[in-house]
């Protein structure tokens, strides 16, 4: 048991509130371990880094990292985008099929804008506002 602010919390509490989390945040991990494994691909070892290190920042509960990590996000949305046209118009000058390809990377592209959102859940809210002193 540990005490904190007057009141008993037990070690399994904090624990599953961790666990819980974790899980809720995890499409963001995965949308940056793709994105970082794109860029890794084209050997952009910088981006690869910050990328990799970028959800330590979820460790902290300041009101800005919610808003920083949706705008990797959107970014990284944007890039799978730009990355369908690139290749399919490659694909499409050299005479090989395209759309497969594009259908893959575009709900990859789905799946990284709508890791978003997971922000938006009443638990995220309150933990990174409750941090800020912003009533939620």
């Amino acid at each position: 048991m540990i005490f904190q602010r007057g009141r008993e919390i037990s070690w399994n509490w904090i624990n599953g509130e961790v666990q819980v989390n974790f899980l809720r945040l995890l499409p963001v991990f995965i949308s940056l371990l793709l994105l970082a494994a794109h860029f890794l691909r084209s050997g952009q070892t910088i981006i690869v880094i910050a990328l990799l290190l970028f959800p330590l920042l979820l460790l902290l509960r300041n009101a800005w990292v919610p808003r920083l990590m949706q705008l990797v996000l959107l970014l990284g949305a944007f890039e799978w985008l730009w990355t369908i046209y690139s290749v399919a118009q490659m694909r499409i000058e050299l005479g090989m099929p395209w759309t497969r390809m594009a259908v893959i990377l575009g709900v990859v592209a789905l799946f990284t804008a709508l890791s978003c959102l997971v922000f938006r859940t009443g638990a995220l809210r309150k933990r990174f506002a409750t941090a800020a002193g912003i009533q939620v």
